[in-house]
């Protein structure tokens, strides 16, 4: 089998980086009142800038499949070049749409590449890294000679005031407290849209630096675990889920079951412990100690896990230097499964890396735990 390489990394952001103060102006205020939890929210996270693909009146600037291709024509010399891609893999959280799927919608954005194969793996964070492991294991094989692995959100319009505003409305009228729950609000403050795409090829560059994947490794936890984070269902007593299709089309607006949720009371517990330690044992079989590593790139939901994910790997006897964490969370936001491609992105082209480097991925995704971890290595 032969080596896989991440060749070229690119990236598109939609319309101009929107500061904290700015995010309402944009996302609408529920109920014609300030959310209570934004600055709370945002205090812990530590994010100061994100994009949106909406303008400041909630209309939608581009879609998640639109950014994607943006973010793939970044990528080739020219639009020419397009007809040599023979695999698109296309990973997101939440697509523009249940059917088609995410990754033929990009493909159709892209009209000058050919009758090509085009996957697009299901989940949230780890759809991304799943879209990358697919793309890697089809260029080892021989199945596929330039391959295009993508990132993507576009959770902006979701997160929008308007989605909530009959919820809130109802509650109102029952003389409840008129706020969102705070597993929804809390939400609002915490995702962003964006796009990042490799290109893997069998072959390094001739000038310049490559990525060479060395591996990657996949983990869920849904045997243990019950759901974390959710969308277009309800989660029940017990910890089930019942899905949107057995709502009316009524409790489906006065829940505003398509919005996305969280339930925090098991997010701290489980979401450092459970993959961390996987990813240390993972290491420790492979033979990888702490001082192997040049960087290690977490992706984090909020700056408030870095201390936790910190303390975890000491207490797992696997500390890595703070000097060798690199994130872009204050910059760019959190963007789900595309958090990882702009990491490697900014990375690559930073003209910090030297050839031997070697680069530690790490995917946590909430949704049920789920974990994927990679290694790269500077050629």
């Amino acid at each position: 089998m032969s080596e896989v390489y991440i060749t070229r990394t690119s990236s598109y952001m939609p319309n101009e980086p929107i500061s904290n103060d700015e995010m309402e102006s944009f996302l609408g205020k529920i109920g014609e009142q300030a959310s209570k939890s934004r600055r709370i929210v945002l205090r812990n996270n530590g994010i100061e800038n994100r994009h949106y693909a909406l303008d400041k009146q909630g209309n939608p600037t581009h879609t998640n499949a639109e950014i994607t291709s943006l973010a793939i024509r970044n990528i080739v010399n020219s639009d020419e070049e397009l007809k040599d891609i023979d695999l698109l893999s296309c990973g997101t959280s939440v697509p523009d749409q249940m059917m088609p799927s995410h990754g033929v919608m990009v493909h159709g954005w892209l009209p000058e590449t050919n009758n090509i194969e085009v996957i697009t793996p299901a989940g949230n964070c780890c759809s991304g890294m799943h879209a990358l492991k697919y793309a890697y294991m089809s260029v080892k094989m021989g199945m596929a000679k330039k391959a295009v692995t993508t990132g993507s959100e576009r959770l902006s319009r979701v997160l929008h005031a308007d989605n909530f505003e009959l919820e809130v409305s109802k509650m109102r009228e029952l003389e409840k407290n008129a706020s969102l729950s705070f597993d929804k609000d809390f939400l609002r403050w915490m995702l962003s849209d964006g796009a990042a795409a490799f290109m893997l090829q069998p072959n390094k560059n001739e000038t310049g630096i490559s990525l060479r994947v060395d591996w990657v490794e996949a983990f869920s936890f849904a045997n243990e675990a019950e759901t974390c984070m959710y969308m277009a269902c309800e989660k029940e007593e017990d910890g089930t889920v019942k899905s949107f299709m057995d709502f009316t089309q009524q409790e489906i607006i006065d829940k505003s079951v398509y919005s996305i949720k969280q339930d925090v009371k098991i997010l701290g517990p489980n979401i450092v412990s459970l993959g961390f330690k996987k990813m240390i044992k993972t290491l420790n079989e492979k033979g990888i100690k702490p001082e192997d590593l040049s960087y290690f790139l977490p992706h984090m939901s909020s700056y408030f896990f870095e201390s936790k994910i910190d303390e975890a790997l000491t207490e797992y006897g696997f500390p890595i230097p703070k000097e060798k964490w690199f994130t872009n969370l204050k910059s760019k936001g959190n963007v789900g499964a595309g958090s990882i491609y702009l990491m490697v992105d900014e990375l690559f082209n930073s003209g910090k890396l030297k050839k031997g480097d070697t680069i530690l991925l790490a995917v946590p995704e909430s949704a049920r735990f789920s974990y994927v971890f990679a290694l790269l290595t500077v050629c």
